[in-house]
């Protein structure tokens, strides 16, 4: 892999621009980050909370999943979330970014009364709709059931699609959107909903209480972050606590395991970019740096921005 940059306060949520820039969050931070490709970085939004996942709207605007904010801990070299709320912690929600201003505007901070707890990651459909996760947050010894939600940027629709459901995190759409991809953080599992139509999911799971199907299931100490989908249908997705990139086909097999170097156990995020597609990012988010590699074919070109 190359360094393209180090000294990010929790690096989260990267999305490759045409112009060869990555959007970023910093979730210590509170910002919406701009990293050239020589690595100067540059603020282009102050969120506050704790900005986490990312995409670009149908309207130019950046989505973010806003999750409050976080307590910060430090285990030696690495940084990380920690237990305790902040004592600004005021809920989570979705917000946009201007990309030319820098203003911010809360989209949704509920869905029909109940409040979002910790928004984490984000995805568009071709119809302009989106899909995100809400995670939760921790509290000591408790911890929210989170959920996943479908809504539309205007503000007119937002719907919980699926909840119970402990600790979803990454969110990502086949080629053909036709399945959607959810990553579970704590059992490690990648879960995969058959979609009826835009922000309807199937309800023909193995399971008469789960519409999801279980697309494969991680051993050993490992858990799951965010995830891009390549163009192949592969789901490559960030694995904690053994520092790589996990590539996962449509069928559920491992194709490969991509190590980030000095093993950073929370490596988190990837994203496809480049003029081809076949430049994989990734944010090692416990030592703050930001990496690429190539990948063996495009990724799955985004909506709204890899035209």
């Amino acid at each position: 892999m190359k360094e393209i940059c180090r000294g990010l306060m929790f690096p989260e949520g990267p999305v490759a621009m045409p112009d060869g820039s990555i959007l970023l969050v910093e979730i210590e931070r509170k910002s919406l980050t701009r990293v050239a490709p020589d690595g100067t970085q540059t603020i282009v939004a102050d969120c506050g909370g704790g900005p986490n996942g990312a995409a670009l709207g149908p309207d130019g605007k950046m989505y973010i999943c806003n999750n409050g904010g976080f307590v910060w801990s430090k285990i030696g070299a690495f940084n990380r979330p920690g237990e305790t709320l902040p004592e600004d912690y005021e809920g989570g929600s979705i917000q946009s970014v201007d990309l030319e201003t820098g203003e911010v505007c809360t989209v949704f901070k509920e869905c029909e009364g109940e409040s979002l707890k910790g928004p984490n990651d984000i995805v568009f459909d071709r119809q302009g709709g989106f899909y995100f996760t809400d995670l939760g947050k921790r509290r000591g010894r408790q911890i929210d059931r989170g959920a996943i939600f479908y809504a539309k940027v205007d503000g007119s629709m937002i719907v919980e699609l699926v909840h119970p459901f402990d600790t979803p995190n990454g969110i990502g759409l086949s080629p053909d959107e036709k399945t959607l991809y959810v990553a579970e953080t704590n059992a490690a599992r990648l879960w995969a909903f058959d979609i009826e139509s835009p922000g309807v999911l199937k309800k023909n799971g193995p399971s008469p209480f789960w519409p999801g199907r279980l697309l494969h299931k991680f051993y050993g100490y490992e858990r799951l972050d965010s995830l891009a989908v390549d163009s192949e249908g592969n789901v490559v997705v960030a694995t904690l606590g053994t520092g790589c990139v996990t590539a996962i086909a449509p069928s559920g097999e491992v194709r490969a395991r991509v190590p980030v170097p000095d093993f950073d156990l929370m490596v988190t995020n990837v994203c496809f970019g480049g003029p081809d597609l076949k430049t994989a990012f990734v944010t090692s988010s416990g030592l703050g740096r930001l990496y690429s590699f190539q990948w063996h074919c495009p990724g799955l070109p985004l909506n709204f921005l890899n035209t």
